[in-house]
């Protein structure tokens, strides 16, 4: 069973019922194995927007569908993420920052757990500010590290300081470059990403509403940052690798780029050319999980 889910909670097998809450779905009143069983990818991103254009996109991609189709949202029962689903694909909404993708990671684990969902790769796609590399790159991650470049997620569990791995599958960081390469559209690296617990002081910003550093001492940190490896920075990478790690699932980080935090701190490129860097994170993974499944 080694390329199924794995739970590292054994309270979970005395319990008649699981209801995952934040989803609105529970195996008392869902039969999760008809739903979800086929699943194979996991795509999740920040926004529920997002998420439901990277189904439709994906959709249109593997021929699955009719055109102009609308997916429902599997978790319309709440407003706290968005779920949809097209063939062996599920992507899903996390909101921002570590509390909110672990809240929904708790639950998207175990529902694939329940579905006995097996040989799942689940891929984060998002935007994120990026450190000596042109807006749009699209840096995909070696390994999550924290605000003082260790990798590595702290939590406090019962009180206790708890220091989890955040490395990321090494095989399919590869995968998702070679396929980067096939396409050819857009630059692309491996790198390193720094996970933050806040936009602002926790990201050297001098735009925020505090802000007790100067100009000079943010951009060494930067630069610090970046001779560690560190190419982009964004906020739910280290918890999102950590889960992934310890419930024995394939998973990798493809973030775009929108800024080089060398040169600034506010995104002012125009909304057209935004909207086309957070493409391709999609295009990427889109052409992944194709080849995957030899429809390339």
């Amino acid at each position: 069973r080694e390329n199924f889910i794995h739970l590292c909670n054994p309270h979970l097998e005395k319990m008649k019922e699981d209801i995952l809450y934040h989803f609105a779905l529970g195996t008392g009143t869902h039969d999760f194995p008809t739903l979800f069983g086929d699943v194979k990818f996991v795509c999740v991103g920040g926004s529920p927007s997002r998420m439901k254009a990277f189904i439709t996109y994906i959709a249109e991609e593997l021929g699955l569908g009719s055109p102009g189709c609308d997916y429902p949202n599997i978790c319309a029962g709440t407003d706290r993420y968005a779920m949809y689903k097209v063939g062996p694909i599920l992507s899903v909404s996390h909101g921002m920052g570590i509390p909110s993708i672990s809240i929904m990671l708790h639950e998207l684990i175990k529902l694939l757990y329940h579905a006995k969902c097996s040989d799942i790769t689940i891929i984060r796609i998002g935007t994120s500010g990026g450190i000596g590399l042109e807006p749009g790159s699209v840096v995909i991650t070696r390994q999550s590290v924290d605000a003082t470049f260790k990798p590595q997620l702290e939590q406090v569990v019962l009180g206790k300081t708890v220091i989890r791995s955040t490395n990321l599958d090494e095989q399919l960081t590869k995968e998702l470059m070679q396929c980067s390469k096939e396409i050819g559209q857009f630059n692309t690296v491996i790198g390193n990403t720094m996970c933050t617990l806040d936009f602002y002081e926790g990201q050297g910003r001098l735009d925020g509403a505090i802000c007790l550093y100067n100009e000079e001492e943010k951009l060494q940190y930067l630069k610090n940052a970046y001779a560690s490896g560190v190419r982009n920075i964004e906020m739910e990478s280290s918890v999102f690798a950590a889960m992934c790690n310890l419930s024995g699932v394939k998973a990798a980080v493809v973030c775009v780029t929108l800024l080089n935090r060398l040169e600034g701190d506010q995104i002012n490129s125009p909304h057209d050319v935004l909207v086309e860097y957070q493409q391709r994170p999609q295009k990427l993974v889109g052409y992944f999980i194709k080849k995957s499944l030899g429809k390339v």
